[in-house]
């Protein structure tokens, strides 16, 4: 019998954050490896460190993909490190890698992700305090689910997810 690969989620988010912004990456990567899903991230500082210290502070496992090849810009808490040298264009991979993206906080390379997320369609996409995107008519992309705790954004993300066969 095959045994099927843990649930990969994609957290993203911006380098420069907040104490709280810091804090519910912590608790949604925390509570991502609880629920035994692989936290993927970019292995950087921000919410990518905050990120892998919640998870990897509970025995979880966290994937980083970075956009260079230089192992001083890791973070702590990487279990793996894949070295794209790819600059920004790495955001593909981690998005194209995940069964779900959950984006915390904002910036113009997280709303990079956030979009190829929803340009890849069919997997959950989530916000906690980050951008969101409206249609032409200006309301809210469907897609997207805006949640207010890491709680609430790793339920919504968790099941969300299609079960793979």
């Amino acid at each position: 019998m095959t045994t099927l690969p843990a649930i990969q989620v994609a957290v993203c988010g911006p380098r420069d954050i907040t104490d709280a912004v810091a804090e519910n990456a912590r608790q949604v990567g925390r509570l991502l490896a609880e629920a035994g899903a692989t936290v993927l991230c970019g292995g950087g500082t921000g919410v990518m460190a905050a990120v892998a210290e919640g998870a990897s502070s509970v025995g979880g496992l966290v994937i980083g993909i970075r956009p260079d090849d230089d192992p001083a810009g890791i973070c702590d808490g990487l279990s793996a490190v894949i070295y794209t040298n790819m600059g920004e264009a790495r955001n593909a991979v981690i998005v194209w890698s995940a069964d779900a993206v959950i984006v915390i906080g904002g910036s113009w390379g997280t709303l990079s992700e956030q979009a190829l997320a929803h340009r890849r369609g069919g997997i959950p996409v989530v916000t906690l305090g980050g951008w969101q995107i409206l249609d032409a008519d200006g309301n809210p992309v469907e897609e997207a689910v805006a949640a207010k705790t890491p709680e609430d954004a790793v339920e919504a993300a968790l099941s969300r997810v299609q079960k793979r066969s």
